[in-house]
């Protein structure tokens, strides 16, 4: 096959609708915090991945990176990131430079898939499923509301569910009780229901003693696994909480690069490690975590409040895998189910089948991408 190089690099905001964090500081809907990223080659192929960042420090991060991929071969997805890895330790090596990377990293294997015409699930090692189960993540609210969101969801055909944020581990133990016994009671003995208290917001307040008496709260109203209890840093805490709490217990989001993630896989400080596909540095990456993660016993769940082309990336991760038991659809969200030409769905048994077709194997709708970057 004759080289292709890569000729340019695009990206596309997407605002207008951008969903609640959870955050302290609120969310405003017309913030910025997902950008698309347009890889373009001279054989007219074009890739496309997504960055869990502002298009403004994806432009300034590309400002650094361009010189570095215009010509470059656009088939050789890990050489090429490892490159712009190796290329930024000083100005790079996390944050929205590895997150930019990123998403270029993700258009260079729907780059490949396209021009091989295979399913990136199959160029990532082979494909273990053609299905997966996903769960549908939302935020904890009042309990009305939260019953409310919770029906929404189930009649969407989620049979999982990931609950967290907002008042859980801000207001008293009753409270965050009250919120957990009502999501089991709405939802029946079923649906799987997990909590994600949401350590990694600024200040966060509590420690291991918390977070081992809310454990052992979780694990009565038979809750999947306990995540983000702590600060992200606190590798030791974690250690303790995985050996003493009575559920699994897993963190890793706000990780960036393979480095990062190792410690906490080689010293067993979580039952589950969760990589963020668009930020920690793309497929490349997120392979090697999983199979670092694979060889100690550790599962990987990708993070995945994200957008379709996340998604995608994450179904095709998880088929490659030979353990994969979930991946996170954050529900509803124009950023998923809007800029897609034919949306996912779930199958009868709240499952979401892997994306068959070359690359990431999704076609965009331009409309809905037009709509969502206000681009005219």
């Amino acid at each position: 096959m004759a080289m292709i190089k890569i000729t340019e690099i695009q990206t596309i905001p997407l605002l207008g609708e951008t969903p609640d964090t959870g955050w302290a500081q609120g969310t405003d809907a017309q913030e910025n915090m997902h950008t698309l990223v347009e890889v373009r080659t001279d054989a007219g192929l074009t890739g496309w991945g997504s960055c869990f960042t502002s298009k403004a420090l994806v432009d300034a991060s590309l400002g650094l990176l361009r010189p570095l991929l215009i010509g470059e071969c656009a088939i050789e997805p890990e050489r090429v990131s490892e490159k712009l890895h190796q290329m930024t330790f000083w100005q790079g090596r996390g944050g929205a430079v590895t997150h930019t990377i990123s998403g270029i990293d993700i258009a260079l294997w729907d780059l490949l898939g396209k021009a091989t015409n295979q399913p990136v699930a199959r160029l990532l090692g082979g494909i273990y499923r053609d299905r997966i189960k996903p769960y549908g993540s939302l935020l904890f609210d009042e309990p009305p509301v939260l019953k409310d969101k919770l029906l929404a969801a189930t009649g969407r055909g989620f049979k999982a569910l990931k609950l967290g944020w907002n008042g859980f581990g801000r207001v008293s133990g009753a409270y965050d009780e009250l919120l957990v016994k009502t999501a089991r009671e709405t939802v029946g003995p079923d649906v799987e229901i997990m909590v994600d208290a949401g350590g990694s917001e600024q200040f966060w307040p509590h420690g291991y003693k918390w977070a081992i008496e809310t454990a052992r709260m979780l694990k009565d109203y038979d809750v999947t696994w306990f995540e983000e209890a702590l600060p992200p840093d606190d590798i030791e805490g974690f250690k303790k909480l995985r050996e003493h709490a009575p559920l699994p217990i897993t963190t890793g989001e706000v990780f960036t690069r393979r480095q990062q993630f190792l410690p906490w896989i080689e010293q067993g400080a979580v039952d589950i490690i969760q990589p963020d596909t668009t930020k920690c540095g793309g497929l490349s990456e997120a392979r090697r975590i999983a199979w670092a993660a694979y060889d100690h016993n550790v599962l990987l769940v990708s993070h995945g409040w994200n957008t379709a082309l996340g998604l995608a990336a994450d179904l095709h991760l998880a088929a490659a895998m030979p353990v994969a038991r979930w991946v996170e659809y954050i529900t509803p969200s124009p950023y998923i189910e809007d800029i897609v030409a034919v949306p996912f769905e779930l199958d009868a048994d709240g499952m979401l089948p892997v994306p068959t077709g070359p690359g990431l194997g999704i076609e965009l709708n331009p409309a809905g991408i037009e709509r969502l970057s206000r681009l005219k």
